[in-house]
């Protein structure tokens, strides 16, 4: 349900991508990743056939060049540039998750899963698309402004399945964050942009519930729309070696509420409307803390909808909050729950805990991931 619980239920299961938290071969220096300033530099996206058709292992441009790009003018930042900053961040978890298993694996590792034999290719050209998307959003940050270079990571995959599985979750998580970022952004330039890159993650998406799960791709009229991008964006943060990030990076994501990880129980058996669940804080370190004069509320987030349910927190930890999730939604799509203060969640100051992203397709899946 939450992308942080994933990381954290998965530590006990051997990680591929540990002995790889950076990519194979080369990568660039310093002064090589400076020339990134000059948004003429390299390859272009949407002309370069490099972000669509490159079938090599090793990281495409820019995904080599990892250190942080430092301002070339003094000046404001530009009016959308910390959006950007945080969508780079993301972006780069995101490449790097991707380039992790086309070093894993190849094309046998797939077919021998029961994975269809375009897999692995179909995975490259994935990881070439966010190569692409890491230039796009390099771009668009303003040259008074620092563009973030990339951390290392690791993935909670072991195999092609738990890595699949991981690729679902990541995608539609973020066509929900982006409906976030776009209404923070001030640009109708950015907007634009944005709204572009959504679509190319929901073919990414569309390819893995056909070709993947052999499920009907269609999520309804509309995805979640889920308003509090950082909340999500928050969540990827787990998938970061702590200190390993460049000194020059700005902080992700900006700004940052480090709210309470939010989960379903591990022993939960149905995530789809209807079903009663017990709710579980995955961070031990990270606990919610509930004044005993408020009533508190689940909202849960579905299609451009949302609707809060009343829980009982009087007797927590000791007792554990049950709710039931809203029998009115489709299982399409996913569904994004909170706890807040306030029916609605109307501000991000009223959310106390979560994000928890919950996937209707396959719903299947969904129990899997906790």
């Amino acid at each position: 349900m939450a992308i942080r619980s994933l990381f954290q239920a998965c530590l006990l299961s051997p990680l591929v991508s540990v002995a790889t938290a950076k990519p194979l071969g080369k990568i660039g220096s310093f002064v090589e990743t400076q020339k990134l300033a000059d948004p003429n530099y390299g390859p272009k996206p949407g002309e370069d056939p490099l972000f669509s058709t490159y079938y090599g292992v090793e990281a495409p441009f820019p995904g080599y060049l990892r250190d942080a790009v430092l301002p070339t003018k003094v000046g404001p930042p530009g009016e959308d540039d910390v959006v950007w900053q945080n969508l780079l961040s993301a972006e780069w978890i995101i490449f790097d998750f991707y380039q992790q298993a086309v070093e894993a694996f190849n094309e046998t590792s797939f077919i021998k899963a029961g994975m269809p034999n375009t897999t692995y290719q179909r995975i490259q050209e994935i990881r070439n698309n966010e190569a692409g998307h890491l230039r796009i959003f390099q771009n668009q940050i303003s040259p008074t402004s620092v563009k973030p270079g990339a951390c290392q990571h690791q993935y909670p995959f072991y195999d092609p399945i738990s890595f699949l599985a991981l690729v679902t979750v990541l995608e539609v998580s973020s066509m929900a964050f982006l409906t976030g970022l776009v209404q923070e952004v001030k640009l109708p330039s950015s907007q634009g942009a944005m709204l572009a890159i959504g679509e190319t993650e929901a073919r990414h998406e569309v390819w893995s519930l056909i070709e993947i799960w052999k499920t009907n791709p269609f999520g309804g009229p509309t995805d979640t729309s889920f308003p509090y991008a950082n909340q999500i964006l928050d969540t990827t943060s787990s998938f970061i070696v702590p200190g390993s990030c460049p000194k020059f990076n700005p902080q992700y994501p900006s700004p940052s509420q480090k709210l309470p990880a939010l989960s379903a129980a591990k022993n939960t058996t149905s995530l789809t409307p209807g079903s009663n669940i017990a709710l579980n804080f995955t961070d031990p370190t990270n606990q919610p803390k509930f004044d005993p004069n408020t009533q508190y509320y689940a909202v849960f987030f579905h299609g451009l909808a949302n609707i809060s349910v009343p829980i009982n927190t009087s007797a927590w930890p000791e007792q554990e909050i049950r709710v039931t999730i809203p029998a009115q939604f489709e299982t399409k799509g996913v569904i994004a729950a909170v706890l807040a203060d306030t029916p609605g969640a109307p501000t991000k100051e009223t959310v106390v805990a979560g994000p928890g992203i919950m996937l209707e397709q396959p719903s299947a899946l969904a129990t899997k991931l906790l």
